[in-house]
């Protein structure tokens, strides 16, 4: 990481540019301001929900595979993430669901939908879906927390705050994607870092929890529509656990296929988007 800083993002941030010179923008009411909703293309619209300290650009290796299968893409900022305002109901996924659900309607009405989401934002469509039955058709649930995490979020993460220097602090964020993110650490580039440091110092939403409890798994059991579940297989935090990870997504009759991608950790739809694209556009093109 000698020499980076997270300003050296050329490649990355031209994606990021790019797609959003492509993209609309619509607003709803969340909090004391405003959640972000960002859109591509036409024909049927389907949902992307990002992870935690994360935003609408956790998908960038995967709006364009959609957009190709002729989707229409709607990729929000969650509340208290990105561009959207933090929820007046609290600091976690629950908190989430009133201002997604308000916004939701208003944009896109009732439904029923279909929503790909990722981490956190599973925990969010799970919860969401099964306070909300009549408003959610399909999920596509990536890096489900389905199982709790040990140790708060589950990984000992490096401080950034502290970190002095741009170097410093691009070295942290790389432990931090090397820690959590991904399995292969020649994957993380100085793009990739600058895209972390600009998602990560937006997160108002620090004091998440749930995943340390079943919420998750409870949601599952409740839902009323079908799913499926992808991880990648060298996913830090449920590589030794799968069987377990199984069997909680199994307790629902509704979920219908687990997927586990090869030689990827936990953001898996980036780190090995070839493969995540071709589950992600099967599912997608399903009738």
């Amino acid at each position: 990481m000698s020499g980076t800083t997270e300003l050296d993002a050329p490649k990355l941030f031209a994606a990021v540019e790019a797609l959003l010179a492509q993209s609309r923008h619509v607003e709803t009411v969340c909090g004391q301001g405003v959640m972000v909703w960002r859109y591509w293309g036409e024909g049927k619209p389907v949902i992307l929900l990002h992870g935690g300290s994360g935003s609408w650009t956790h998908w960038i290796r995967n709006i364009p595979a959609l957009l190709a299968c002729g989707r229409q893409v709607w990729a929000p900022d969650l509340p208290g993430f990105g561009d959207s305002a933090t929820p007046s109901g609290g600091g976690d996924a629950d908190a989430v669901i009133g201002p997604l659900a308000l916004g939701l309607r208003e944009v896109l009405g009732r439904g029923p939908h279909e929503i790909a989401a990722f981490s956190f934002g599973s925990l969010v469509a799970a919860l969401f879906a099964a306070q909300h039955p009549d408003m959610v058709v399909r999920l596509l649930l990536v890096g489900l927390p389905v199982l709790p995490l040990h140790h708060g979020r589950g990984v000992a993460l490096p401080p950034i705050r502290t970190a002095i220097t741009p170097e410093d602090r691009a070295a942290g964020h790389f432990a931090n994607l090397a820690a959590i993110m991904f399995h292969q650490t020649s994957g993380i580039d100085s793009d990739t870092v600058a895209l972390q440091a600009a998602n990560v110092v937006k997160d108002r939403m620090r004091s998440r929890k749930l995943v340390t409890t079943d919420a998750c798994a409870l949601a599952v059991r409740a839902l009323q529509c079908q799913f499926e579940c992808v991880w990648g297989a060298e996913d830090v935090l449920y590589r030794e656990r799968w069987a377990e990870a199984q069997t909680a997504c199994e307790a629902s009759l509704h979920c219908t296929r687990i997927t586990l991608i090869p030689d990827a950790g936990h953001w898996v739809q980036y780190e090995q988007a070839e493969t995540f694209n071709q589950s992600l556009t099967t599912w997608a093109t399903q009738t």
